[in-house]
């Protein structure tokens, strides 16, 4: 079971080394959410949106981290990204990824 939700949240140590590989984080709540708050240098492209900014982010050519409020979300754009040959990652909640940065 815990092997399971660590595959679904990506895994802290994992998105930890990510991020000190130069992973880009992309948040997916949406842009009022992300104005109320969100990790530094993080790109905002709400969810409704990852589908339509595939090829943008498949240039950056860099593993991604998603980050929404709860990990709902960025569950659901990690799969859209990795189904589109993106090395994605849930990382959950936004505040929990900002704790690795």
């Amino acid at each position: 079971m815990f092997g399971f939700i660590k595959k679904l949240f990506g895994g802290g140590n994992n998105l930890r080394e990510k991020i000190n590989e130069g992973a880009v984080i992309i948040d997916v709540r949406t842009a009022s959410e992300f104005g109320g708050g969100h990790i530094k240098g993080s790109k905002n492209i709400p969810l409704d949106k990852v589908g339509n900014s595939i090829k943008k982010i498949q240039q950056w050519d860099k593993p991604v981290i998603a980050c929404c409020a709860s990990g709902m979300r960025s569950a659901s754009a990690a799969s859209i990204l990795r189904k589109n040959g993106i090395e994605a990652y849930n990382g959950g909640s936004w505040r929990n990824v900002s704790r690795m940065v």
